[in-house]
């Protein structure tokens, strides 16, 4: 992942607001943008806003009104006078708290990079009947969608006192096609107990000057967007914009992807309700293949670009005989390949569990059918279906040239897996993305996205979410305990893991202190 920064903002490690001749703290390396000083009052567009200190210190912070609103007032947190929280020892969160990305390191390691810690501030930039905040669920289903609107209903109510809340229908065309709907504590009382949104979700629809437009035309000053890495692109082009009006209004992300394929943060909301969910396919399969001879099972779930359903899913189970995904290319034919590995565990065990995530073995899929490069309203690529390639293609091996009889059952859970409510696990971590946003917002912060880093939740901004997707290392040790795991071969040539690991140093060495200088950040 690319973490170096050049002409950056760079700013000091103060409480938002503070008077610009603080910029630059005596302890701080201070760095201005393309010859631009930066002050509490301007931060110049599209550049990302940097602390740099003692030790290798950096801070990748996110905005804030007093960027770019100067003069506005704050209000004591009526989180203080709150019962709720009067046996909580610190009710606020300092404001020099941040959090780091990597803990591992050594004696003489620099700090590196750090994120500001989420929670509840001193001061606040609203006042409770100003506000008028609105909830918008975009792309694919994924459980938890439903906890995270309530909790944010709910903690913007008893939290703040906060009580014009909306919902937008239908995702972000949604803004400017669709009515609205109020939101209050009641009427989302039991919605984390259903799959899906309740305000309903759709691909693509986004029209940054209608949304603007229509944000601003019904008063609304805080925007929750619950979304996968391309709905958190258009949040960061519609903070932008918003930024541009000089419009006090909040633009507050809550990254959600069932493939758990976003960066930076340690899980995605719905994961963990996913696997445990695949599970149960998996199961039926182990079921279905040890019951016969020669039985087979395949399970394909979810994971376009990143195989972390069907990795931990397996490990989970250990019902799984081999587990094949994006990031791990395998190939069919010959020694080593996976024809021959299914003959052998058959003759082993008599039966054999697959699981396959949808992404896994497209490379193979499109030599063999003459696919287009077609793509979904989010801008991802459309997939042939792998699980009934491969079903297919392991059914003609074994017919046509090993003339062993094999009994195949396939099984496709993806769409009941994305249905389903979060698990109670899921539940409570939603609980925590929807309030540290709520917090976040409620300061006057923007431009972020609300997640856990090493298990603090941290305000990130949204360019580290864009980067890059996030992948299984399939040269790292979690890897590793799924091939020791299955037993399975890991198709992998010397030539490949000198590649991966060579692919690793580089990660590394954009993630040092050297390096954190010099790269222009754009949000469009």
């Amino acid at each position: 992942m690319d973490h170096s920064l050049s002409s950056s903002s760079i700013i000091s490690l103060k409480s938002p607001g503070s008077d610009s001749s603080s910029v630059c703290s005596n302890s701080s390396k201070c760095f201005s943008g393309s010859g631009h000083k930066v002050g509490s009052s301007g931060m110049e567009n599209n550049k990302a806003k940097i602390l740099v200190g003692d030790n290798g210190y950096v801070l990748e912070d996110v905005p804030h009104f007093s960027d770019y609103i100067p003069n506005l007032p704050t209000y004591p947190n009526p989180l203080q006078d709150n019962p709720a929280y009067s046996v909580v020892k610190q009710y606020f969160v300092n404001v020099d708290d941040t959090v780091t990305q990597k803990i591992i390191g050594h004696k003489n390691s620099p700090r590196g990079i750090h994120f500001r810690r989420a929670g509840p501030r001193q001061k606040v930039y609203f006042e409770a009947e100003d506000v008028h905040a609105c909830i918008v669920t975009c792309g694919g289903l994924c459980p938890g969608l439903n906890t995270v609107i309530r909790e944010i209903v709910c903690g913007l109510h008893y939290m703040y006192g906060v009580k014009k809340v909306s919902g937008i229908i239908g995702g972000y065309k949604g803004f400017y096609s669709r009515n609205i709907i109020p939101l209050t504590p009641k009427s989302v009382n039991d919605i984390h107990k259903r799959g899906g949104t309740i305000l309903g979700t759709s691909r693509g629809g986004h029209d940054k000057s209608k949304i603007v437009d229509s944000i601003q035309d019904r008063g609304i000053n805080q925007v929750y967007i619950i979304g996968g890495d391309g709905t958190q692109k258009g949040a960061s082009v519609i903070f932008e914009e918003i930024k541009r009006r000089g419009l006090k209004v909040v633009v507050a992300g809550i990254p959600k992807t069932i493939d758990n394929d976003i960066p930076v943060i340690d899980k995605s909301f719905g994961f963990d309700s996913a696997v445990e969910e695949a599970q149960r396919a998996i199961n039926a399969a182990h079921v279905e293949s040890e019951s016969i001879e020669n039985g087979i099972g395949v399970v394909k779930v979810m994971g376009r670009y990143s195989g972390f359903i069907a990795m931990y899913a397996t490990l989970a189970s250990r019902d799984v005989d081999c587990c094949l995904i994006p990031e791990s290319p395998f190939y069919l034919e010959g020694p080593g390949g996976l024809f021959e590995y299914i003959a052998k565990r058959l003759k082993e065990n008599g039966h054999m569990v697959i699981v396959i995530a949808e992404g896994a073995g497209q490379d193979l899929l499109s030599e063999s059918i003459n696919s287009m490069d077609k793509l979904d309203a989010s801008g991802n690529k459309l997939l042939q279906d792998v699980g009934l390639w491969i079903s297919q293609k392991i059914r003609d091996h074994f017919s046509q040239k090993s003339k062993m009889a094999i009994n195949l059952k396939y099984i496709d859970p993806t769409y009941m897996i994305r249905a389903i409510p979060s698990n109670g696990s899921d539940n409570v971590y939603c609980t925590l993305l929807a309030q540290s946003a709520v917090h976040g917002a409620m300061a006057g912060y923007t431009g972020y996205v609300a997640g856990p880093v090493n298990g603090r939740e941290c305000y990130i901004p949204f360019y580290r979410i864009n980067e890059k997707q996030h992948q299984v290392v399939i040269t790292d040790r979690m890897w590793a305990r799924l091939l020791s795991s299955t037993n399975q071969p890991s198709f992998l040539s010397t030539k490949d893991v000198i590649e991966d690991n060579r692919d690793e140093e580089v990660h590394q060495e954009h993630c040092s202190d050297d390096n954190l200088v010099n790269k222009e950040i754009s949000y469009t």
